[in-house]
């Protein structure tokens, strides 16, 4: 836990003070960073959105809130201390769920507080890789004839070329590492990578945490090794994870914060709320906030699911069509991401489900319990109409979740495949080196015996077809006593075999004949 949390130490103080400096502890935590912050504020009549740096919006907490204001969202980019504080301080966040926030691996999970609640997931997209100097990479570029345009030739030409196109790429797929120019394209710089996110034109290039370095632990060689031959690198993409807070509170103020992808889910929420008649305008509830926000995390992951399902296909293809031990290595790899996804996308489940099940606020606050310090009327509730359109969510959630099930269980299936084939052809080649074996022993034995260098030997003296008229019986009694279970089982077979066959065809002969009666 040590670099994940650096100023931790055992026996401290739990939780994160936000009107302490430094929250209570020794160290000013270490987020500091220029985060993008967008302030929402509508309600059915009226919507007014602010843009604000960090200091801006440290400015803009300290002015009262208007009173036709309904419903607030404030959306941050970016995890820096000084918003962190500002915003805690403003809303009397928890201090555990303070620290929390600052914590950028926490599990799926919904805590409960007086007067607002805080809930933290993980976002999964995916991304389109980009080199050191911004420019999309794709690894069939380099293979394809279009993109060349020194290419020259007809319709045979071509079709050698991306015949010979198809070999480069599966032997750069599977049979070799890559090269050191599409190392460099793809190798993450401190941790990150630099891409777009999939099916969103205006998408900006962001510094993104791929799927593996987000779960991976300290081993760094292994990250990258997973990262090298996963099968979505071969096509230019990756899978980006990072962490999602979202504190919703009982004034209907909703704030999220975001590492890096804010603009992936702030924007379709934007254009819902700048149309008076949504449910999301009309409803000016932040439970509703909530769902919507929730809801785009898992669009953004189904795209993902997708890619996957691609992926096995060219492998299911590969595998039966050419199976080879190399696969393996292919297959291991989607089957640790989408484990790994898995694992970050079912928790959300019970996530959703403490949200449809609660009623009122929570029964801890500040370190007392709910007899001391009870729940006020106007404590935190989820809406009925949320919870309806929580379920729906809910669904995609469990469709995806099978779904990965069921391509973690063709993945192993495919690896039992290869194992099985490789066996068989092994099997196979083994009896046939037997039966070979078995022919030639007799005559390898007789060849051996009239070879021997003796003065007198009678038998040669008769010339070449004896040793044939004495070879060819030895040969047959040879094989016939070595193979005598295999040909036993021939005989067995074809027996029954032709019994089946005779009874199935007397069957059908007394249905047609009982048809034709009819």
């Amino acid at each position: 836990m040590t670099p994940l949390r650096p100023n931790w130490h055992p026996g401290q103080e739990p939780g994160l003070d936000p009107s302490k400096p430094n929250g209570g502890r020794p160290h000013t935590p270490d987020l500091n960073e220029a985060c993008q912050i967008t302030v929402v504020d509508f309600s059915e009549d009226n919507i007014d959105v602010h843009d604000f740096d960090n200091a801006g919006l440290i400015d803009f907490m300290a002015k009262p809130q208007d009173s036709w204001i309904k419903c607030r969202w404030i959306n941050v980019n970016g995890l820096s201390w000084d918003v962190i504080q500002a915003l805690g301080q403003h809303k009397k966040l928890h201090r555990l769920a303070i620290e929390d926030l600052t914590n950028i691996n926490n599990r799926t999970k919904a805590d409960w507080y007086t007067d607002h609640t805080y809930m933290v997931m993980t976002l999964q997209k995916l991304v389109h890789l980009h080199d050191h100097e911004g420019k999309e990479f794709d690894m069939d570029d380099k293979y394809s004839v279009e993109a060349n345009p020194n290419h020259r030739g007809g319709r045979f030409s071509r079709a050698i070329h991306n015949m010979f196109s198809k070999s480069a790429r599966k032997n750069e797929y599977g049979d070799k590492q890559r090269k050191a120019s599409t190392v460099s394209a793809i190798a993450p710089q401190n941790g990150f990578v630099t891409g777009h996110t999939d099916g969103i034109a205006t998408a900006p290039i962001q510094k993104l945490r791929t799927l593996q370095r987000y779960h991976g632990g300290a081993n760094q060689e292994r990250m990258a090794y997973m990262e090298l031959h996963s099968p979505l690198t071969g096509k230019g993409l990756a899978v980006s994870a990072e962490q999602v807070s979202i504190f919703l509170t009982a004034d209907n103020t909703v704030i999220s914060f975001f590492q890096s992808s804010a603009d992936d889910v702030e924007l379709p929420i934007l254009n819902r709320l700048a149309t008076p008649d949504t449910i999301l305008r009309r409803s000016c509830d932040a439970s509703m906030i909530v769902q919507a926000i929730i809801d785009a995390i898992i669009d953004l992951a189904i795209p993902v699911t997708n890619e996957y399902q691609n992926v096995i296909g060219d492998l299911e293809l590969d595998v039966l069509t050419e199976p080879s031990i190399k696969h393996t290595t292919a297959l291991y790899v989607v089957t640790s991401e989408i484990a790994a996804m898995r694992g970050f996308i079912s928790p959300i489940v019970n996530l959703i489900n403490a949200l449809k099940d609660h009623k009122s606020a929570g029964v801890i606050a500040g370190g007392r319990s709910d007899m001391q310090n009870p729940a006020s009327p106007a404590g935190l509730k989820i809406s009925p109409m949320a919870q309806t359109y929580l379920g729906d969510v809910e669904d995609h959630i469990i469709l995806m979740t099978e779904s990965l099930d069921q391509m973690r269980r063709s993945c192993d299936n495919m690896i039992d495949l290869i194992f099985n084939t490789i066996s068989a052809y092994q099997n196979e080649s083994m009896k046939q080196l037997t039966v070979v074996t078995i022919v030639f022993l007799p005559m390898s034995f007789l060849t051996g015996y009239f070879g021997m260098n003796l003065h007198t030997f009678t038998s040669l003296d008769h010339g070449e077809p004896f040793f044939w008229s004495i070879a060819i019986p030895v040969a047959l009694v040879v094989i016939m006593f070595c193979m005598k279970d295999m040909l036993k089982w021939w005989f067995m077979k074809v027996i029954q075999r032709r019994g089946i066959s005779r009874s199935r065809k007397g069957r059908l002969s007394r249905e047609a004949q009982a048809r034709r009666n009819r």
